[in-house]
């Protein structure tokens, strides 16, 4: 496989939101990189991080990173210092250069986050994204996205080479498959409204302004009949029912705030 179409699982804040920086095309020494991390049978939690890991790694290669003196990298640097940590994750964080409104999360713990979504959010807003996101991870969701994709690819082709070590790598046709299979990947809706939840309980935790995500996803379907700006192409309609369920769970919310300080 002389090139290779590497697109992450981008687990985007709205459902099915394929984001353009994530169409980008490796060179077979990356291509290689993730298929270290593969085997035929089953991935295991760790050989499912090392696979992510790799393959963020490579998106980080592809694509630029908003630099450390700009007032937007400040800002979001601000935004997620003391998150490295969070709820019994080990996370990290990146600002990407690039227009798309986005965010996505991989299994092994990475966020991303694009420039065009700071640009249109505030403080808060961009928070109930990463929340969201963190949310994707802490639930497994990512992790699911991913077996799903493998399945369906290790399934393609003959098994690979031996490793060696009683498991089998993936055949170029094989990882092509898994390719293809994250690239059409959504988020079923439970699996949306349950990152929603523990978006806004992140919120909550950390004192930030939880009615924030219901403006976020407010802004997100004002974008989605928005065809000529670049976004988050958010083709998913349930963004103004989420927003409705946002303010719902902020409503109630403020009900056991003020029950609690009488």
């Amino acid at each position: 496989m002389k090139k290779t179409l590497l697109v992450v699982c981008i687990l985007a804040f709205a459902a099915g939101a394929q984001a353009d920086f994530g169409r980008k095309m490796l060179k077979k020494d990356n291509v290689n990189a993730v298929r270290k991390a593969v085997k035929a049978a089953t991935l295991s939690d760790e050989e499912m991080k090392e696979l992510s890991l790799q393959s963020v790694e490579a998106m980080d290669a592809q694509n630029p990173v908003v630099p450390d003196g700009d007032p937007l990298a400040k800002r979001f640097k601000a935004l997620v210092k003391g998150l490295e940590s969070e709820d019994g994750l080990t996370l990290n964080f990146k600002l990407y250069n690039v227009a798309d409104v986005n965010a996505f999360a991989t299994p092994d713990g990475s966020i991303r986050v694009m420039a065009g979504l700071m640009f249109i959010m505030t403080d808060d807003e961009v928070l109930s994204v990463i929340g969201h996101e963190i949310g994707h991870v802490k639930l497994q969701h990512a992790k699911k996205q991913y077996q799903k994709a493998y399945t369906v690819a290790s399934a393609t082709d003959a098994v690979g080479a031996n490793t060696g070590a009683g498991g089998m790598v993936l055949t170029d046709g094989q990882l092509g498959k898994l390719i293809e299979e994250v690239l059409n990947a959504k988020f079923s809706r439970n699996d949306e409204a349950a990152s929603d939840e523990y978006g806004f309980n992140f919120m909550v935790r950390h004192g930030y302004d939880y009615h924030a995500m219901e403006s976020a996803f407010s802004k997100l379907a004002e974008l989605s009949g928005d065809e000529g700006k670049r976004s988050l192409k958010a083709t998913h309609p349930g963004a103004a029912e989420r927003a409705k369920a946002a303010r719902e769970r902020a409503e109630a919310q403020d009900k056991k705030m003020k029950q609690a300080s009488r």
